[in-house]
């Protein structure tokens, strides 16, 4: 998940998403077997063409990437249908807003960020449930045109190992470039600036690295397979430890309610007061006896809650001005969402100048709670999504393992559904469906995170 404006989508610090395979001319690999399903245009007359692959599948559920390429008149904004005829419900996705009404599946793009040249691609995905055989999709249409003519064979029904989503299901994004205008750099100087900052990371914490022995060769491992899969790990500037830097040691939140259950002032302080226990665990794994780990500056982060997010504003029920209202702004897919200029997700130069409460009443991340979700979520450098009900049921308990999750991400952790580190170290927070709270091996990948990003803070 990036950066977008008009919405906070399930892109730009991603999560949940296993590494596409890699396509060539418009092919589909169908998971389990191997075979390369093509899918070609539709004659010379066909002004799109889509690459759609079955990343990963398990019993009860898959993983699709989809690839959209536009051989044809610029468009301003895009949207691509296909069907999905197996009895497959879409659950996440990420890179559009989706939707799926029957057999039909729908995703478009995000408002204000929608263009798409001629010649232009983009890449996108979701995940899905399915009770039998995956089914492929045989046609696409793109803004209402078929852009491709079906498939010539049948994904193969047998299940890979996959993760557990009643732990979180939501899709994730590695880190990619938030401005392509970086491509204007040669290959060559990015590869040595890349090269600099990791060997500079790496010099300046060496002495004060000394997780335990047992997990020191998986900690590597995992910070391997971050930088050989991330497009941009070290240049990628809005992590949970850039934000926290830029506020001086706080984070501001607001509350999307995508909601209709009405909510009380005391709901509404539950909730503030739940998020602030749960944030708080993770600033805790950067810290030693209350002090920050490895040069950590915060051992304490406080959290607040700056603005809620509704559809109407009679579902909440005070009066009081504790916190900024956004009644009726609704995103692309009709979820509520806060003001983008009071956003540091479109605002990463934080210029606040358009925020009716300027700077002080900036919100860095959005807690996204929707009714009806289910056991899922989605995490990134624009904040977490989990089910409403799921989050307000469980205000009272120690560990809300989801959102902590969640969280991980927006702190650069990646997932671990196509891959774990070996020797095994057992279940963490991060291998979804393995945990329930923060581990050891958790607390030490977010420590190794900072010792090699702080040398960007001078330390």
């Amino acid at each position: 998940m990036r950066k977008k404006p008009g919405t906070e989508p399930k892109h730009g610090l991603r999560r949940r998403v296993l590494r596409p395979v890699p396509l060539a001319l418009a092919a589909t690999l169908v998971a389990g077997t191997g075979a390369l399903v093509p899918i070609l245009a539709n004659g010379a007359e066909a002004s799109c063409s889509v690459d759609y692959s079955v990343t990963s599948q398990w019993d009860n559920g898959f993983q699709a990437a989809v690839k959209i390429s536009n051989s044809g008149k610029p468009l301003t904004k895009w949207r691509l249908t296909f069907k999905l005829t197996g009895g497959e419900k879409v659950t996440e996705g990420w890179d559009g807003t989706w939707s799926q009404s029957g057999t039909t599946v729908k995703v478009q793009s995000i408002k204000g960020s929608g263009s798409l040249a001629t010649g232009g691609t983009v890449s996108t995905g979701f995940i899905a449930s399915r009770s039998g055989a995956t089914s492929v999709p045989t046609s696409f249409k793109l803004n209402g045109k078929t852009c491709d003519s079906g498939v010539d064979a049948t994904p193969s029904s047998s299940a890979t190992a996959a993760p557990s989503f009643s732990e979180s299901s939501s899709p994730t994004v590695t880190p990619t470039a938030t401005a392509t205008a970086t491509a204007t750099a040669t290959a060559t100087a990015t590869a040595t600036a890349t090269a600099t900052a990791t060997a500079t990371a790496t010099a300046a914490s060496a002495a004060e690295w000394n997780p335990p022995s047992g997990i020191a060769t998986q900690l590597g491992q995992t910070w391997d397979h971050m930088v050989s899969t991330y497009s941009d790990l070290y240049g990628f500037k809005n992590y949970g430890f850039d934000q926290i830097m830029a506020n001086k040691g706080t984070i501001n939140y607001c509350v999307r309610w995508d909601s209709d259950n009405p909510v009380t002032a005391t709901l509404r302080d539950q909730i503030e007061a739940t998020l602030q226990k749960q944030f708080a665990k993770w600033i805790d794994a950067l810290s030693e006896d209350g002090t920050g780990y490895n040069q950590w500056p915060y051992a304490k982060v406080p959290v607040k809650v700056v603005g809620w997010a509704v559809k109407d504003r009679s579902t909440l029920k005070w009066t009081d001005d504790s916190v900024d209202i956004y009644a009726g702004n609704l995103d692309e897919g009709g979820a509520p969402q806060c003001a983008p200029p009071c956003g540091r997700f479109f605002h990463q130069d934080g210029d606040y100048s358009q925020c009716p409460g300027k700077e002080a009443r900036h919100y860095d991340l959005s807690l996204w709670l929707t009714k009806g979700m289910g056991f899922g979520g989605a995490g990134g450098d624009w904040g977490q999504r989990v089910d409403q009900e799921y989050f307000t049921n469980a205000l009272d308990e120690e560990n809300l393992h989801i959102y902590l999750h969640e969280v991980g991400h927006t702190f650069g952790l990646d997932d671990f559904y196509d891959w774990t580190p070996t020797p095994d170290v057992g279940g963490f927070i991060m291998n979804a469906g393995s945990a329930t709270q923060i581990t050891e091996f958790d607390k030490w990948m977010v420590r190794d995170f900072w010792r090699h990003i702080k040398n960007r803070y001078g330390y």
